[in-house]
């Protein structure tokens, strides 16, 4: 299975503030951003497909995707692909029983090379 994250919301709208030149506009910013994470997983093979939703980004609430994904595997195995984002390889990760890990190397020219010919073919 592959995994990754997405966050999903609201950015706050920028405008423009008028002044006198070479005056430098002095404007309180509030940027509030309504905004949720999707963590998923595929089994590309099959295209079953696992998202759940949570507030943020991080190793917390990765251990519960973590842990929900298990119940939805059952006795089932699963080889988990990811990157080595800081919420997956958190100290307080506690990898079940049938999820093994399987950490994305930090640079993988040799994939982009695979990627460019598909895309020119």
């Amino acid at each position: 299975m592959c995994q990754d994250e997405t966050m999903v919301g609201l950015k706050t709208l920028t405008g423009k503030v008028i002044t006198a030149s070479g005056v430098k506009p002095t404007v309180k910013v509030i940027s509030p951003r309504d905004n949720f994470w999707i963590y998923g997983a595929i089994e590309p093979l099959t295209g079953d497909h696992f998202l759940y939703e949570y507030p943020k980004l991080n190793g917390e609430c990765f251990q519960q995707f973590l842990d929900w994904l298990s119940v939805q595997l059952g006795s089932d195995y699963a080889i988990l692909q990811i990157d080595q984002a800081p919420a997956h390889t958190s100290s307080v990760i506690s990898w079940q029983e049938f999820i093994i890990p399987l950490f994305q190397p930090p640079s993988a020219p040799e994939l982009n090379q695979e990627r460019k010919a598909l895309a020119s073919s």
